[in-house]
């Protein structure tokens, strides 16, 4: 169990509506004591009853519905930096210089490391030790790929063979998602009527509201099953690089892909039932001509967050502020083109109006602007700053041509889910219908859990964590302005680094690589390059694009007071399926 994840960590501001059961099914029964009907004892002799700590697993939280808030309202016992000292640990790393085609497939012993890193993440630690962001990156690279890091002990002495940003993954999901919100709006009859898993390609119904974040995921399946239609079908940028590392790295080394051992650093614990999800796992995207492994292949197999690295260096005998602050040397990626795009030799710069949390809603903007460049943009604030609404109208500002919102924090997305609500039919003669939703006027709604969005998750430093104390004494409100300046800076500090080649692959950049005709830059992505890139990922993968990129949504299910033992097999079915261990 994480040691340092407790529900004092939470900031969902909301109480749980229906209190988590499973500590007490899972208590074992006590034996009545032999007690006489007349006896007369003290409070001095009364034997105090120390019920034993229960533990509650990620299985155990997914396959109920008794908790209404963010997972991180249970203690998780997997998922933690020792799970990933454990990886580490069980076998030989895989020597990538005898890795190849000629010697013919999955005839190599031992694990292929990897990792992918948030921008959130080195924010938090930048903030932490008063470095530039970029510095914060080299330092998680130099604790999980250098010579000075985690290679250092161990029983094999192993590290992660390659660091991936997840901006990348990123940039794809903000080109994916303002194509599925155009789609939407030109092919509105294609739209799901239905939550069904068949469906899962199709387009979902207005408005699409926004699928990066896990703690609204969760919330959703558990208690609002009529908002999962209007669910983006696109998988989560840390969903997505997982996806991608293991496909490809697969394929171009020929290994199986449960060779490859992938741990993702976030900001927020809710990643962690993220990467427990049955749909995130090769099942579903696996052609079907190729042999299946034993158990599903998770798309990410641990994620830790920006505390637990801390945690995970200390447990390592390493001082995580004195590791160099300088870029680490990583081996060529086997394929080219994926690896111009992986590791650009530059970042585009975070503007404060993409916000902390993506930027999705940012880039669907900025492409419904690009398309209407005689419209005008018009934003109202809500009824505090983590509700904002957005209008693009017509040149004449009467009717607008687009509209969207933001929600943040679970209060604010109550709300939401109010006026999403469907229509009720009266059931008097001649009555009214009535629940018409205020919000279904709008194309897209960016939905996360954390207000003040993803520098603020609940596996960030938070001021009182933080080991060299300011000089004067800082709330966590501007503890977290700190942190959102780290994250706005990123570029700055990265583009400008004379490091930065050496940091990098020399492979020509993904640009030379993917020049297209096609839109064009678009809020400074590239959009054809990126569509070149994820059809390459495709055609290198064998697999349909549609596959590896969406995902889907099922209603959870209470078992709570039903059968007995209903629960329980569930859970086991629920751990068979997703290659549990728990």
């Amino acid at each position: 169990m994480s040691a340092i994840l407790s529900a004092d960590d939470l900031n969902d501001f909301i109480s749980p509506g229906v209190a988590c059961i499973k500590p007490v099914e899972t208590l074992p029964k006590q034996a009545p004591e032999e007690t006489h009907a007349y006896e007369v004892t003290t409070e001095d002799k009364l034997h105090q009853e120390n019920a034993p700590p229960a533990k509650i697993s990620l299985t155990d939280c997914l396959a109920c519905s008794g908790c209404v808030t963010s997972a991180e309202a249970v203690l998780v016992s997997l998922q933690s930096h020792s799970e990933v000292l454990n990886a580490l640990d069980s076998q030989p790393s895989i020597d990538l210089s005898t890795v190849g085609s000629e010697n013919g497939p999955h005839r190599y012993e031992g694990r292929l490391f990897v990792a992918s890193v948030s921008p959130q993440v080195r924010a938090s630690l930048a903030a932490t030790y008063g470095v530039p962001e970029a510095e914060a990156g080299w330092m998680i690279d130099q604790l999980l790929g250098g010579p000075q890091g985690l290679a250092t002990g161990g029983k094999h002495g192993n590290g992660f063979a390659w660091i991936v940003d997840t901006n990348a993954m990123r940039e794809a999901s903000l080109v994916l998602g303002a194509d599925e919100v155009m789609e939407s709006l030109q092919t509105p009859g294609r739209q799901v009527a239905s939550n069904d898993d068949s469906a899962s390609n199709a387009i979902p119904k207005k408005p699409i509201l926004s699928s990066a974040c896990p703690g609204w995921i969760c919330y959703a399946e558990k208690t609002h099953p009529h908002v999962l239609p209007h669910l983006s079908r696109l998988k989560s940028p840390q969903a997505l690089t997982g996806t991608l590392l293991k496909t490809v790295l697969s394929r171009r080394l020929n290994i199986r892909l449960d060779q490859i051992w992938h741990v993702s650093i976030m900001p927020c614990f809710d990643k962690k039932l993220e990467a427990s999800r049955e749909e995130l796992t090769d099942i579903y995207w696996r052609p079907p001509s190729t042999t299946a492994p034993t158990q599903p292949v998770r798309d990410v197999d641990c994620v830790i967050t920006a505390r637990e690295v801390l945690v995970l260096a200390d447990t390592r005998g390493i001082s995580f502020p004195a590791l160099p602050r300088t870029p680490i040397s990583q081996p060529a990626f086997p394929d080219p083109t994926l690896s111009s795009f992986l590791f650009p030799k530059h970042h585009r710069k975070q503007t404060s109006d993409a916000g902390t949390s993506g930027g999705y809603l940012h880039h669907i903007i900025q492409s419904q602007l690009t398309l209407n460049p005689s419209s005008a943009l018009k934003t109202t604030r809500g009824r505090n700053a983590d509700v904002v609404e957005y209008a693009i109208t017509s040149p004449d500002r009467e009717q607008p041509i687009f509209k969207a919102a933001r929600y943040y924090g679970f209060r604010n997305i109550q709300n939401l889910v109010r006026k999403l609500k469907p229509q009720k039919k009266s059931r008097l003669p001649g009555g009214r219908v009535g629940g018409r939703g205020v919000g279904m006027d709008y194309a897209y709604v960016e939905v996360m859990a954390c207000p003040g969005g993803c520098t603020n998750g609940g596996g960030q430093i938070k001021v009182d964590d933080v080991p060299i104390k300011p000089k004067t004494a800082m709330s966590q409100k501007e503890w977290l302005g700190k942190v959102d300046e780290a994250y706005y800076s990123m570029s700055e500090s990265e583009s400008d680094n004379e490091n930065d080649n050496a940091m990098r692959i020399d492979d020509n950049d993904y640009e030379e690589a993917g020049k297209v005709k096609g839109m064009g830059m678009i809020n400074g992505i590239d959009t054809a390059c990126i569509s070149e890139v994820l059809e390459h990922w495709a055609q290198t993968t064998g697999v349909d694009l549609q596959k590896l990129v969406t995902t889907s949504y099922r209603k959870i299910e209470s078992d709570v007071g039903k059968i007995e033992g209903a629960e329980n097999e569930r859970v086991v079915e629920l751990a068979g399926k997703i290659g549990g261990g728990w």
